[in-house]
């Protein structure tokens, strides 16, 4: 008994040595302290665009410990905590939100270690209180700062300031949906560590910057949605690694480049509603990889027949409505695998529609409305059936379907396109389109054309009789 009493004492020693020393190899941000002037910048910071009412101090304690805040994010440099992501905005339900009357915070400089700083719906009232984004002080974020985003902040106005340009180590740059103005600092070109630059939704003025071409590391150029006008630089050409370009929505005008078909990597392309003319002539030639090609809405013209559309192996979404084309449909187009969706309509198309353009296995939507396109329509009632008015072949004056004996349903037939061999008999002047509704008593002038027919059949069994 003595012995086990003895022994007591050693293993309450080993005990409380096993639980309270660190263990070997313990994660070095246990207890790890924040300096004072950071944590103070923090706060500030914080309060300055939330509101004076937010006390930090009292609230978050240890920002980058047991009492993290929403939108916060601390790393460690030698030994202490800085902070290096701040998200204001409406993110989630506990996000920090601005408070009215919101400006810029000068403390928010003072948070040098700064990696991804996010603005979210946080200047909202442009017409009592516009915000600006401050032309100077970026500089102490030049090797720090790898993410800028401003989103969706009515209340931002002015232009970007061209010291952007000195933030070298930025990867993302994403100023969408605000109320920016003026032209594109040509400094954007600086930044030769950008992957995403997103500059849609605003209302920038002028030319797209041809410095943008020496960002050989971009993969998404977003300037959609603005009042860009000129020609496009060249030098885009020069976005090898480029994945995602899209320019829609703007006042760009003249030829598409044809540098434009280095882009190799390319996988979506969008220069709809602009201006640009001249033809595509060889410009999409050697985009092997695009799978989204959409540029409707533009006085482009030519003739696509000529064009290697059997190169465009990856293709799924093909638009190009509206855009003054002429000639006839390429038969190519059937050869597109991963086609799903074709968009012809609305230019000036002559010709037949080839039959093979039904036996793309991926194809839901074709539409070829509103050309000048002949000839008969031989495709099956199943493939009627399947697409429905995803099938658009109204509006070709000249275009007719074969009607085959077996078909069970009207509604299986092209909608808008009328039967071959059926014509409107004319007694008099103004002969009408056999599918066309008469709008004073909404007969079918399909029902008039039968009872036509009928009535010319008895007088002639009449005039036999006689």
């Amino acid at each position: 008994m003595k012995k086990i009493e003895s022994l007591r004492f050693p293993v309450l020693v080993v005990w409380l040595l096993h639980f309270t020393a660190p263990c070997i190899g313990q994660d070095e941000s246990v207890g790890a302290p924040m300096k004072i002037a950071e944590q103070e910048a923090l706060y500030d910071t914080i309060q300055d665009f939330v509101g004076k009412w937010w006390n930090g101090s009292d609230l978050y304690p240890d920002p980058c410990g047991w009492t993290p805040i929403q939108g916060v994010s601390c790393d460690l440099y030698d030994g202490f905590w800085y902070v290096t992501d701040l998200s204001i905005g409406p993110v989630h339900d506990n996000s920090l939100t601005c408070g009215q009357d919101v400006d810029f915070s000068p403390n928010l400089f003072a948070l040098r270690h700064l990696k991804s700083l996010s603005f979210f719906n946080c200047f909202v009232t442009p017409r009592r209180r516009p915000v600006s984004i401050p032309a100077s002080n970026w500089e102490f974020f030049a090797g720090s700062l790898e993410s800028l985003e401003f989103r969706l902040n009515s209340g931002l106005t002015g232009t970007v300031p061209e010291i952007f340009g000195g933030l070298r180590n930025l990867q993302s740059l994403v100023i969408t949906e605000n109320g920016l103005m003026g032209k594109l600092p040509e400094s954007i070109g600086n930044l030769v560590e950008l992957r995403r630059l997103n500059l849609a939704g605003n209302s920038f003025t002028g030319r797209v910057p041809g410095s943008i071409g020496g960002l050989n590391r971009l993969l998404i150029l977003d300037v959609s949605g603005n009042l860009l006008s000129g020609t496009l630089p060249v030098t885009l050409g020069g976005l090898t690694a480029l994945l995602k370009l899209d320019l829609n929505g703007n006042q760009l005008e003249g030829e598409i480049p044809k540098e434009i078909r280095n882009l190799k990597n390319l996988s979506l392309l969008d220069l709809s509603d602009n201006r640009f003319s001249g033809g595509l002539g060889e410009t999409i030639q050697g985009l092997n990889s695009l799978q989204e090609l959409v540029l409707s809405n533009n006085p482009i013209g030519g003739d696509i027949m000529s064009i290697g559309w059997q190169n465009l192996r990856c293709i799924t979404a093909l638009e190009l409505s509206n855009m003054s084309l002429t000639g006839g449909i390429p038969e190519s187009l059937a050869n597109l695998k991963s086609l799903r969706f074709l968009g012809l309509n609305d230019n000036k198309l002559t010709g037949d529609i080839p039959s093979k353009i039904a036996t793309s296995p991926n194809v839901t939507s074709i539409y070829l409305h509103g050309n000048n396109l002949t000839g008969k329509l031989n495709f099956s009632e199943a493939f009627y059936g399947r697409m429905g008015r995803r099938f658009g072949a109204w509006g070709n004056p000249g275009l007719c379907y074969q009607q085959p004996e077996e078909f069970e349903t009207a509604s299986h037939a092209p909608f808008g396109v009328k039967p071959c061999g059926l014509q409107v008999i004319k007694y008099g002047a103004g002969l009408r389109d056999p599918a066309w509704t008469m709008p004073s008593s909404g007969l079918d002038v399909f029902g008039v054309s039968r009872l036509a027919l009928v009535v010319e059949a008895l007088l002639v069994l009449a005039l036999q009789h006689f």
